[in-house]
């Protein structure tokens, strides 16, 4: 940990973001642009993160994939060399990484495993309204327990009934006295049986026809507060050892000082997580695509037909092109998005064009990695059928491909008629 928070204080000092690969974005303020360098402390940040996916991550990737174990372990280790809660401030113990340096990290990560990455990152996305949104005791207590053992977080939004359609939540919370009580089920919780805590986002103004900006309050609820029952976990089509689950409160009573925010704040603090989660999404779908561009790259120089490698032969020597390209492009995209917020730039727009984006071809390049493994590539033996299957998630989670679809467009549409 004590190495790490020495890298990230050089970097800081620097004040340099930079990307896996080829590119990194510099903050306005070092360069008066876009510049495509990378530091010597960023290297060394990506160095640790490759090297820990390489040694740690992938030779067991398929064990946890079988048995969808949550690999407890690889929290262990991964807190112990500083390779979680990268985004908790310095002042409450944490590295203070900003959105681009996190997603230098998460894109290698996902290289080798986007089901650990979830396991392992998906306590980002419940931290992040604390981190936004909480008091200084608020973040000193429920940050500070993440910083001093392997613990993890949850956001608890989504619903059976409500996923996408945020205003359609059900789980209510009513004041009484000094206390709220909590009601209601949510579904496909990451973390949901394993967290310490949850963010939680209730309906508290009765009024139906209350705005979404005005309805619903954020809660901090800890996981051992009665009420607080985890269903089972999930078995799902990928990213398998990530811990999925339902949750129901019964009468959780919730004291004053949890709520986050304000009474009425709560849909704002979602929204506003989400521009800071989705350049990391992109990311770890840009670490899937990357990979599956090496190992379709390495079979079809190994795999021969007609008496030459397949890469000899143009129709397959065109797909690893445009996923060359695919790759690229996607990694430009979360750079750009976790750049602007960064620099506090409203980053709405290009992070879900980079949430979108990234996740259809992570899509695209597993679906192509298959096909160019041929037979080989149905057969679960190989890297690319798991790869295909964890892929799929990205298009749903944190926002489906037709939810981004519908805000770049109004986005857009609004942008027009200035």
């Amino acid at each position: 940990m004590a190495g790490m928070q020495q890298v990230v204080k050089c970097l800081l000092k620097n004040n340099v973001r930079s990307s896996p690969n080829l590119v990194n974005y510099v903050s306005s303020s070092a360069s008066g642009g876009y510049n495509f360098t990378l530091s010597e402390t960023q290297k060394e940040i990506q160095d640790l993160a490759r090297k820990f996916t390489r040694e740690e991550i992938v030779p067991v990737a398929a064990e946890y994939d079988r048995t969808g174990k949550f690999p407890f372990d690889l929290l262990n280790k991964a807190h112990s060399v500083g390779l979680l809660n990268q985004h908790i401030p310095e002042k409450y113990g944490g590295l203070g990484l900003n959105t681009f340096d996190g997603c230098l990290v998460t894109e290698e990560i996902a290289y080798g495993c986007t089901g650990i990455l979830n396991a392992l990152e998906g306590s980002g996305l419940g931290q992040t309204p604390v981190i936004k949104a909480g008091t200084d005791e608020q973040k000193k207590k429920y940050l500070g327990r993440l910083i001093e053992e392997p613990l993890v977080a949850a956001y608890a939004v989504t619903e059976p009934s409500a996923g996408s359609d945020v205003n359609g939540i059900k789980t209510r919370a009513v004041k009484k006295g000094n206390e709220w009580v909590l009601n209601g089920q949510k579904m496909w919780i990451t973390n949901g049986g394993i967290a310490n805590w949850y963010f939680v986002l209730a309906r508290t103004n009765p009024d139906p026809k209350a705005s979404a900006s005005k309805a619903f309050t954020g809660f901090i609820v800890e996981r051992d507060w009665q009420g607080v029952n985890p269903g089972r976990k999930e078995i799902n089509m990928g990213q398998r050892c990530s811990d999925t689950r339902g949750i129901i409160f019964e009468d959780v009573r919730i004291p004053e000082e949890n709520v986050l925010l304000g009474e009425g704040a709560g849909f704002k603090i979602a929204m506003t997580t989400f521009d800071v989660t989705r350049p990391p999404v992109a990311a770890g779908a840009t670490g899937l695509a990357q990979r599956c561009l090496d190992e379709a790259t390495k079979y079809s120089l190994e795999r021969k037909t007609f008496g030459v490698p397949i890469a000899q032969h143009q129709a397959v020597a065109f797909m690893l092109a445009d996923m060359a390209i695919a790759v690229e492009t996607a990694r430009l995209a979360w750079m750009k998005s976790s750049w602007e917020v960064d620099n506090g730039l409203k980053n709405t727009l290009a992070a879900s064009i980079a949430k979108c984006y990234a996740a259809d071809i992570a899509n695209k390049c597993a679906s192509d990695a298959v096909q160019i493994f041929g037979g080989c590539g149905f057969n679960s033996e190989y890297p690319v059928e798991k790869l295909m299957r964890d892929a799929k998630i990205y298009q749903i989670y944190e926002g489906t491909s037709q939810i981004q679809r519908l805000i770049i467009s109004r986005t857009i549409l609004e942008q027009a008629k200035k």
